[in-house]
């Protein structure tokens, strides 16, 4: 953006906060949304940061109250603004930041989508039986889409499996994965490493997708020392958006919840975990997650499905 202040803010952001690429392309994306708002579309960096006020930060809150996004939404683009002002009130850039006390919108009862035990057997068997639909006979598209089934089940099983994030898993490289010790070595946010076990049927599903991977190289031609584990129709690393577009491909064909995205595999892991006696400590463990708090929304889940449960088999529910 040419703007000294943001080039400044983002050189704290990976070098002070160790932040990760994602995490810094998220602070942009809410200071740019911002400055359009403030000074409108065509302003030309460098911005005016000393000119906002208390006014200038509520403009920016209800704006988005007025698109009636989640307020989880909201409340992370008001944590990035503050975060910001903070760092530019420590810098000597401003004299204060409008954003500090400004309360924030209230999150409500948010219950993550999740899928029963029943519902995820039937997703991580829609490629196999998707495909058995499809008739190819072209035979470079045979070999690709023999490659395609093995690499959406190894990507299903292994978000089911590790309960690991989308951009964890695109960014997974293949010498974080032990099949011989069935476990991955997963760097989460703030760059913080975990280890996540692999069941069974993920460490089939992988060693499938990497045999089969070379297939794809052999049509491409675009091996190198550094492959990704997964790899798109041009022998090139997989993006999280190709994975939610699968994800709803195979949701849609197995008539589950249209809403359900690759991160309800990660709710669904935390959740079947909970409800067959694991402590919310290992939970928060395999997660990655930094504060019990944020693993506790699970014991909420595991609560209302026992609610529903017994409503329906309770002769006096």
């Amino acid at each position: 953006m040419n703007d000294p202040c943001i080039e400044h803010f983002i050189q704290y952001l990976e070098g002070e906060k160790n932040a990760s690429g994602h995490t810094v392309d998220n602070y942009v994306i809410d200071i740019r949304q911002y400055c359009e708002i403030t000074w409108g579309a065509d302003a030309q960096p460098p911005y005016k940061w000393k000119e906002a006020d208390r006014f200038t930060a509520r403009k920016f809150l209800v704006f988005f109250q007025k698109l009636e996004m989640a307020p989880t939404t909201t409340a992370r683009k008001l944590s990035a603004l503050r975060s910001f002002y903070k760092f530019l009130l420590r810098e000597e850039y401003v004299d204060q930041n409008p954003f500090s006390g400004l309360n924030l919108p209230k999150k409500g009862n948010y219950l993550p989508q999740i899928l029963s035990v029943a519902e995820m057997g039937k997703l991580l068997d829609a490629p196999a039986k998707f495909d058995q639909q499809q008739h190819v006979r072209n035979p470079r598209q045979k070999l690709w889409r023999e490659y395609m089934v093995v690499r959406d089940s190894a990507i299903l099983e292994l978000l089911y499996s590790t309960g690991m994030r989308i951009n964890e898993l695109v960014q997974l490289p293949e010498e974080s994965i032990d099949l011989l010790s069935g476990v991955a070595r997963v760097r989460g946010k703030g760059k913080k490493e975990r280890l996540c076990p692999l069941g069974s049927p993920a460490t089939r599903a992988l060693i499938k997708n990497l045999e089969l991977r070379e297939n794809v190289w052999l049509l491409e031609g675009k091996k190198d020392a550094r492959s990704p584990v997964f790899l798109n129709k041009n022998g090139g690393p997989i993006t999280a958006r190709s994975i939610e577009r699968m994800m709803k491909k195979y949701v849609l064909f197995c008539g589950l919840n249209a809403e359900l995205t690759p991160h309800s595999l990660r709710h669904s892991f935390a959740t079947h975990l909970l409800d067959a006696g694991a402590d919310l400590r290992s939970v928060q463990e395999l997660l990655g997650h930094a504060s019990l708090s944020t693993t506790q929304i699970y014991t909420h889940v595991s609560v209302e499905r026992l609610k529903e449960v017994y409503q329906l088999a309770h002769p006096r529910a």
